[in-house]
């Protein structure tokens, strides 16, 4: 199993909205993706960073998780563009992206 970890920088002057994220972006992701092996979406806010009363350094964290690196490979390779279409619609930002493997 693999996370892939999507995760939106809260930087000076940027802007997320939290719910276009969770109500039509994931679902377009889950839409698109689920057929080509997504076995599930999470999505997290954040709240503050490590003490409390700091800024979180994310506005949000998605996560993807997919049985394969050749399963996520092929969905991003098939819907990955249009995906990418959609992040102005919530975010100023670049998000940064990481492939992880489950080892636990």
């Amino acid at each position: 199993m693999i996370r892939v970890s999507i995760l939106y920088p809260a930087q000076e002057g940027s802007r997320f909205d939290t719910t276009y994220y969770t109500g039509r972006h994931l679902a377009m992701v889950r839409e698109k993706l689920s057929p080509l092996g997504l076995q599930g979406t999470l999505a997290e806010k954040g709240i503050h960073g490590g003490a409390a009363g700091t800024p979180a350094p994310f506005h949000c964290i998605g996560h993807l998780l997919f049985k394969s690196v050749d399963d996520y490979k092929a969905a991003m390779k098939a819907h990955g563009k249009a995906l990418a279409a959609d992040i102005p619609n919530f975010t100023n930002v670049t998000p940064i992206i990481q492939v992880g493997e489950m080892v636990e």
